[in-house]
């Protein structure tokens, strides 16, 4: 055997098991990019991974997610926020549940950079009570947000309007409070007020009530000024009548009988 047979015969096993390597690596994600109480599967169809935290007794979102995440299921834990940007840097992130957890509003960056891509976003059972009305603004994702405590304001009426399938979700939302008493409990759709300029006669109408009180209060406070000094005034002239008359002088007296 020469020395080129026995070095092809040692460098293809070790050509196959660098091959058998790359793959694993590719199909297996490491355990240093899988958050804690996470699964994580590589989806060869989606060419990326679908990202598993259900029943993790997560109370915040995972700091650290795969880049190449596509599928997050964020579902039955106790997040109770989700901070803006919270998902920046996924990409290829193309549905996102964050079903029942404990959520109780939305700020306007709360899905900043996941807009193009993201399809579903899963909302429902949660306990969100108030969105920013640009936190749907730019995503063309179909929106689950049924099964809510909503509050029907004018905020929220903004938020669905700027949704891609605005009529889908605002069927799904029933207003536990609203605006408007008679709206407590019925559907959104049911709405037919513009709450925005409900809101807006609103505040004018307080602001007109607060100028009012202002004004009433400063006229009382000078009405009271003027009848103190009144008071005041009456009280010094009752002392000064009540005074002893001064008496005449001797000399004062002749004077006057010398002119009689």
């Amino acid at each position: 055997m020469t020395l080129l047979d026995l070095w092809l015969s040692r460098s293809i096993p070790m050509c196959l098991l660098l091959q058998s390597l790359v793959l694993m690596a590719l199909c297996f994600p490491s355990a240093s990019m899988c958050p804690k109480g996470c699964i994580c599967q590589r989806d060869p169809h989606l060419h990326g991974l679908n990202v598993t935290c259900s029943q993790s007794r997560l109370k915040e979102i995972p700091p650290s997610l795969p880049v190449d995440t596509v599928l997050l299921r964020l579902d039955h834990n106790q997040i109770g926020t989700v901070p803006d940007q919270a998902f920046h840097g996924l990409r290829l992130l193309r549905e996102l549940n964050l079903s029942y957890n404990a959520v109780e509003t939305l700020g306007e960056g709360a899905f900043s950079g996941i807009e193009a891509t993201l399809q579903v976003l899963d909302l429902s059972h949660n306990r969100i009570t108030s969105v920013h009305k640009d936190a749907f603004a730019r995503l063309k994702a179909r929106v689950i947000v049924d099964d809510n405590p909503w509050h029907c304001d004018c905020a929220l009426q903004q938020a669905i309007g700027g949704m891609a399938h605005n009529h889908e979700a605002a069927a799904r939302v029933l207003c536990r409070s609203s605006e408007l008493r008679d709206q407590e409990g019925r559907p959104f759709l049911a709405v037919d007020t513009d709450l925005c300029t409900l809101a807006k006669r609103t505040t004018d109408y307080a602001m007109l009530v607060t100028m009012f009180g202002w004004f009433a209060m400063v006229i009382s406070y000078v009405v009271y000024y003027v009848r103190q000094n009144q008071e005041d005034a009456r009280r010094h002239l009752e002392y000064l009548k009540s005074l002893p008359s001064k008496p005449k002088k001797p000399d004062e007296a002749d004077d006057i009988s010398t002119v009689v």
